[in-house]
């Protein structure tokens, strides 16, 4: 990106803040979904992902098919929130002692699925011994009109693509030791990076990024990085296939347990008040709209709700 960008609040962002403190100019602006870098006349997005056995998956849950295609797709979700068109996938495998070939060929060959789904293929990267199965993704892309985090105004009306909340309610499902709703499963093991939607939305978007922490999280972020406050109205959320059974176990209404769901990797995208949303391949929910200051506050039935996000080393 062309400039820096606020950070949102959390732990995560304050490690960012210490660790671009500490690179000083040696490190380029941070704060977006992927890194843009002009080359020849044309602007590449690239971005990296990690996915660690007991932090983002389990091999009891996953397939190693699915945990490939997991890793894969969410890093080149971050193209999509760039509207960028993929170019190629870098793929860093750590096996554990007790993995077997079969095991890394198979996660591999998820990893190759989820990058020919998205119309790209896997150009190579490194093979290494691990404590667990480790998976870091990078993607490269082209974009010919990137869309940061920081272009949103006051008065843009705010979208998400999709369903949200199915990744959670298939998490706490196997957490509390049941078997998940198979379309909620579905969702959490094999996400579809919003690539095609991505790129459409980009002809006209003034800010969008992907939803991999939760609406209730990355709206701030979205919001800071704007320089903007948000409302966000709950009552037309777009509800995933499972989580109404669960939000009723979690005591929440669905969409606000939908909302503080994170690994949905739909897109949050900003458009202008006086455009048309585009026709996308994917369904297109208007939640609320950025407004000016910097506070972002959630309502339902007209009514505050509180919610509470998904937030890395919390």
């Amino acid at each position: 990106m062309s400039a820096h960008q606020q950070l949102g609040p959390g732990p995560e962002f304050d490690r960012v803040r210490a660790i671009l403190a500490a690179l000083g100019e040696r490190g380029a602006p941070s704060g977006d979904d992927a890194a843009l870098l002009p080359v020849g006349g044309h602007m590449l997005a690239l971005s990296t992902d990690v996915s660690v056995e007991g932090v983002h998956f389990r091999t009891e849950w996953l397939n190693y098919e699915e945990i490939g295609w997991r890793a894969t797709a969410a890093a080149l979700s971050d193209l999509a929130a760039e509207g960028a068109n993929p170019l190629g996938v870098l793929v860093a495998l750590g096996v554990p002692k007790a993995g077997s070939d079969k095991e890394a060929a198979t996660l591999m060959r998820g990893a190759g699925l989820a990058a020919e789904e998205a119309g790209t293929k896997i150009l190579g990267g490194d093979l290494s011994s691990a404590p667990t199965w480790t998976v870091v993704v990078t993607v490269i892309g082209e974009a010919s009109r990137p869309v940061t985090r920081g272009g949103g105004r006051p008065g843009d009306i705010l979208y998400v693509t999709g369903e949200l909340g199915s990744a959670r309610a298939a998490l706490d499902a196997w957490l509390d030791g049941r078997r998940p709703d198979e379309g909620a499963r579905h969702r959490f093991a094999t996400p579809v990076p919003r690539i095609a939607a991505g790129r459409v939305l980009a002809r006209t978007a003034t800010a969008m990024l992907d939803l991999s922490d939760g609406l209730a999280s990355d709206i701030h972020h979205l919001a800071a990085a704007s320089n903007c406050g948000a409302e966000i109205e709950l009552d037309g959320l777009p509800i995933g296939t499972g989580v109404t059974a669960e939000a009723a176990r979690a005591g929440k209404t669905p969409e606000a347990y939908a909302a503080e769901g994170g690994e949905d990797y739909e897109l949050l995208v900003a458009l202008p008040a006086d455009a048309a949303p585009p026709l996308l391949d994917v369904k297109l929910t208007p939640i609320g709209r950025l407004v000016a200051g910097d506070a972002v506050k959630f309502t339902q039935h007209a009514a505050p709700v509180m919610l509470t996000g998904f937030q890395h080393f919390r």
